[in-house]
């Protein structure tokens, strides 16, 4: 096992991550920029080392610095998280290089399933269903129009490098090579790679991931799916585990072919296959992301299982600790991600000091985030402040555990996407559970509406926030104060000695 790893990453899942190395006995090792000088997951690490300006271009995209600050540090293995560097095939080769190891699969996994052209035509070589469209980025707008008119309107245009961004769905030939531009910029600006193809549009899809985990002694297993139709902007805002749409017949077909998935690329690690499954049950390979997933915590919550603990074990070259036979989920679990985002209009982006903080808590109640009371939010980064994950027994229960922390959060000085998800979570369709990936789209007006919470509701949770804090300030000014932590002593001298 490790004796000394590092984050290289900010934020929530660098605290996460931490916080299991230090459960298993490893010291963590910490880069921030100028931004984070401060930041929850600098002071929670064993050594913080500081790697650049704020931008992320030129200090958690610069793997160089990083790399120097491993090799300073003794570090052993870099995790990457997720986002960042986690899918950059050249940190992967470059940390290999130096003799550390990278706590993720290899090189040419990443290279294979991050291109998404790439990983097509690898899985038009199994047995797994792959959505009809183009095998290669599209070269010749003509031959892609082609193919589009030959599967069908409406087709999608997507972004070979990446997710989320660079997509656009085209109804009609008139509105194709509009289409395809806009994608290609958007795509070049987002992932710093324009290149796109063309899939088949699926209507009422759900986006439906299998958890895997594979070691390099050849053992590889699913854990089971994650229900990912609630986006906005085809980014995921709420998750769930199990899938409500799905039955135990197409959980198992599913599930089979993720492995098949992870199998084909020689897979090593924890990775996630995404797939669209139609209103008909019929599924098909969408993408795999070669790293930890955003939502991983519903997966932890339904069957017990550790996933970053996983990973590093994997990495540092144990068999998997777990067998499929050994996969059993309990109960529910329900993932809100919080943004720092404005849903009234169109989730603007928030930023500001975080001047109250209220964090729901309580049995199956679980918040993964790095914010405090008094921390700036400042727009060099992701907006996402955290993930709210409830558990309950059932679904039913889960619903109703989620809107009651829901109602407890507060976070006073920005916008957040707090209430929106409240307003998901209570809805009688998502409720019901026969959403698809439209849901926003198609419910819109009325989520919208129901954003506008009784102002008195709202006040009553800021007050008793407010409330809160000024007894901690009352407590605090009784308490001695000349009593000074040797953790934060240290911290304070490596900020300056790290500059």
């Amino acid at each position: 096992m490790f004796k000394k790893i590092l984050i290289a990453n900010r934020g929530e899942i660098a605290l996460r991550v931490m916080r299991t190395c230090r459960e298993l006995g490893i010291e963590v090792v910490a880069v921030f920029s100028d931004a984070d000088r401060t930041a929850p997951h600098v002071l929670f690490a064993d050594e913080a080392y500081h790697i650049g300006p704020a931008p992320s271009t030129e200090s958690y995209l610069n793997y160089e610095k990083i790399l120097e600050v491993a090799r300073e540090s003794g570090t052993e293995a870099i995790h990457p998280g997720y986002g960042f560097l986690s899918e950059n095939t050249d940190f992967a080769r470059e940390v290999s290089k130096a003799g550390i190891v990278f706590i993720g699969p290899s090189a040419s996994a990443i290279k294979i399933m991050g291109d998404k052209t790439m990983a097509r035509q690898t899985m038009l070589k199994t047995q797994v269903p792959v959505v009809p469209g183009t095998q290669e980025p599209i070269a010749d707008i003509s031959q892609a129009l082609k193919v589009a008119k030959e599967i069908g309107f409406p087709v999608l245009i997507k972004a070979a490098g990446g997710g989320g961004k660079g997509m656009r769905i085209v109804n009609s030939a008139d509105e194709f090579e509009d289409a395809v531009g806009k994608a290609e910029r958007e795509s070049q600006s987002a992932f710093g790679d324009g290149r796109v193809y063309v899939e088949k549009y699926l209507e009422e899809p759900h986006h439906i991931e299998f958890q895997i985990l594979a070691d390099a002694h050849g053992n590889t297993i699913h854990l089971n799916e994650r229900e990912c139709s609630i986006q906005r902007r085809y980014q995921k805002v709420i998750e769930e585990s199990p899938s409500p749409f799905i039955d135990e017949d197409l959980r198992s077909k599913m599930g089979q072919a993720a492995v098949e998935t992870a199998e084909s690329c020689n897979y090593v690690g924890a990775g996630t296959v995404e797939f669209l499954v139609d209103k008909h049950r019929n599924f098909y390979f969408l993408e795999m992301n070669t790293r930890l997933q955003v939502e991983h915590p519903v997966t932890e919550m339904v069957t017990g299982i550790d996933l970053v603990a996983e990973q590093i074990r994997i990495a540092s070259g144990q068999t998997l600790s777990i067998k499929q036979t050994d996969i059993c989920t309990t109960g529910h679990a329900i993932e809100c991600r919080i943004y720092a985002e404005d849903a009234a209009h169109d989730f603007a982006p928030s930023t500001g000091e975080i001047v109250m903080l209220q964090i729901p808590d309580g049995a199956g109640t679980r918040f993964d985030g790095a914010i405090r009371q008094g921390i700036e939010i400042t727009p060099y980064y992701d907006p996402m402040l955290g993930k709210l994950i409830c558990w309950a027994k059932d679904r039913d229960s889960a619903l109703n555990r989620s809107e009651r922390a829901l109602r407890e959060f507060y976070i006073g000085g920005i916008e957040t996407t707090i209430q929106f998800c409240r307003s998901v979570v209570r809805h009688p369709v998502f409720r019901k559970g026969t959403y698809d990936t439209h849901f926003y789209t198609n419910f819109r007006q009325e989520l919208h509406a129901d954003l506008a919470a009784s102002t008195d509701e709202i006040l009553l949770v800021a007050g008793g926030s407010l409330y809160h804090h000024q007894n901690q300030i009352k407590h605090s000014s009784n308490s001695s104060t000349s009593a000074k932590k040797t953790r934060s002593n240290w911290v304070s001298a490596q900020l300056g000695r790290n500059d």
